[in-house]
């Protein structure tokens, strides 16, 4: 007598429960402004219970039978965290930032309950920002350890993903692919203008297509951001995507454009983070890579750390 259906709306999860006797739809509630959630195995048509799994950046993973006739959840499994974990120590919230072409930008914020917003604490901002990828609000131990010592964490889920359907998808790509680039940078001048840290205190950290994006706002905003981590990124894009021999390269014209055609080679050239770098004053940088990841390969990043 029911359907369940998995829809998004503002990068967030929604589970809608359709009822065939009424037609009408109710939506799972859940408790926090952002979260990650899913169906969970459910083998049993004849039933009136759903399972779904749930967990944001303050409650570890979860597993919740939902009752379709009175509408209620019933936690039965929860991820323990040892060391007397608290999650009402922990605010999460969800913020806007406007892009230069006035779309909103979601931003997903946790941080230690107490903390002032004046300016000098340090943040970690976090993207990627591609290939239709969305990027939830889920748990993380070690992210913890972060919070405990005055770090506040953000999540921009900026465009290129797909946390707010194809149309933001196809924004960050191709020829709009500098859209995922400035949509990052307002979120971080956001998170400075509302006081939550400062550029002083500013850290961004992305990897792979991510570490793409880490690498475009070095070379866009040097002065915004303290210190950043780019993780096996992919910074040399104009002439990996000139060698067909490596394997992604040709189906990846589809997402950056394949530079034999004049129009999407200048345009690559103009961010692509290798050919970009200037002598300026840059924020202290990690890069780290992998000697044996297909996907980018480890010269890249000594390349780009070279130059």
């Amino acid at each position: 007598s029911h359907a369940v259906f998995v829809d998004w709306e503002q990068s967030l999860v929604k589970l809608v429960i359709h009822d065939f006797r009424t037609g009408k739809n109710t939506n799972v509630a859940f408790p926090e402004p952002v979260y990650s959630a899913g169906p969970g195995a459910n083998p049993e048509y004849d039933t009136k219970v759903f399972r779904y799994s749930y967990q944001s950046f303050v409650t570890p993973g979860s597993v919740y039978d939902y009752d379709m006739e009175s509408g209620k959840s019933t936690l039965l499994k929860q991820t323990e965290v040892l060391g007397g974990y608290d999650p009402q120590n922990y605010v999460s919230e969800r913020a806007y930032a406007k892009a230069a072409d006035g779309a909103m930008v979601p931003v997903s914020i946790v941080y230690k309950a107490g903390i002032k917003r004046d300016g000098t604490n340090p943040l970690l901002l976090y993207g990627y920002g591609a290939y239709g990828f969305s990027q939830s609000a889920s748990f993380s131990v070690a992210r913890v350890s972060l919070l405990d010592r005055g770090v506040v964490y953000a999540l921009a889920h900026i465009r290129g993903g797909g946390d707010l359907g194809e149309q933001w998808r196809d924004e960050g790509k191709m020829l709009m692919k500098k859209n995922t680039f400035t949509d990052f940078i307002a979120c971080a001048e956001h998170l400075v203008r509302q006081k939550y840290t400062s550029p002083q205190h500013l850290a961004m950290q992305g990897g792979s297509a991510g570490g793409l994006l880490i690498g475009a706002v070095l070379n866009m905003r040097p002065d915004l951001f303290r210190v950043a981590h780019l993780a096996v990124p992919f910074v040399d894009v104009v002439n990996t995507m000139l060698d067909e021999s490596l394997p992604l390269t040709v189906p990846e014209f589809l997402e950056w454009g394949n530079p034999k055609k004049k129009e999407e080679y200048d345009y690559m050239k103009t961010y692509c983070p290798y050919t970009n770098i200037e002598a300026k004053a840059y924020p202290a940088m990690l890069v780290t890579t992998s000697l044996n990841d297909s996907q980018v390969m480890y010269w890249e990043s000594a390349k780009y750390t070279a130059k």
